[in-house]
């Protein structure tokens, strides 16, 4: 890191703190932050102080984004990188929020050439270098559905996390001290299992959403690793064990030392 953004960044962190009582107002009812420790918790403000300052975090529609919403978003699309660096969010620059799901439309191509088109209702969606956007609606639920697995705010950053090597294929960057074949094992076997399980109409144990692509496996998983962690160690511990070579981070070992 050269010095002038060494120095940006220390003056941004001076200057535009998120304030104390503001941070407290919104964290205290993110049970998905309750687990970090004093420094990770410290060290995930001015993480969400940057990127509350590098994002344009505005509503759709003429949707009003409080401060509030803005710190809410901010602090948990912070957590996954809490110690990958703001780095890896890089490269793009809007968050846009629905009051509530939004609808989209595509196009897609059968096998015998001929051009539908789709409509969906979603919650979150992201472009590898476009924008994060998402429902508020959503993102409230899961603030009072805490232990659902849900989590559309980390859903969508490790969409972005995995979109660095290019595409949303299940497979962000490894950092130099994970095996790759370890990684591909872990999470092929698990996306594979889990969809032999829901044609057998079994329990799935997670969102079954996480079928319908590495890449959303990845995304769920993810969601499932920082807000039922120890469901994932339960059901899927060799795919939690490469998460927390992953992200740098063990939220079970958290809930275990507050316990």
């Amino acid at each position: 890191m050269n010095f002038f953004k060494r120095f940006r960044i220390r003056y941004i962190l001076h200057q535009h703190a998120i304030p104390h009582a503001l941070w407290q107002q919104t964290t205290e009812k993110l049970s998905v932050l309750q687990r970090l420790s004093a420094v990770e918790t410290a060290h995930l403000r001015e993480l969400a102080t940057l990127f509350v300052r590098e994002k344009n975090i505005v509503g759709a529609h003429e949707f009003l984004v409080t401060d509030i919403m803005r710190v809410n978003i901010a602090s948990q699309a912070c957590l996954p990188i809490l110690h990958l660096g703001l780095n890896c969010l890089s490269g793009w620059t809007d968050v846009i929020v629905y009051p509530g799901a939004f609808r989209v439309r595509r196009d897609s191509v059968d096998s015998a050439g001929v051009i539908h088109q789709q409509e969906r209702i979603l919650s979150g969606e992201c472009w590898s270098r476009g924008p994060v956007i998402l429902s508020w609606a959503d993102v409230e639920q899961d603030m009072q559905e805490s232990h659902s697995g849900r989590n559309v705010v980390i859903h969508e950053i490790a969409h972005k996390l995995d979109a660095l090597n290019g595409s949303n294929n299940g497979y962000p960057p490894l950092h130099y001290e994970m095996r790759v074949p370890e990684w591909t094992a872990a999470l092929t076997t698990a996306y594979e299992g889990l969809i032999e399980r829901l044609q057998h109409h079994q329990y799935s144990y997670i969102n079954s959403y996480a079928a319908t692509s590495p890449a959303e496996f990845f995304a769920v998983v993810s969601e499932y690793f920082f807000s039922l962690p120890e469901v994932l160690q339960a059901h899927y511990p060799d795919v939690y064990r490469q998460l927390k070579l992953y992200y740098r981070q063990d939220p079970l070992e958290r809930q275990r030392s507050i316990s």
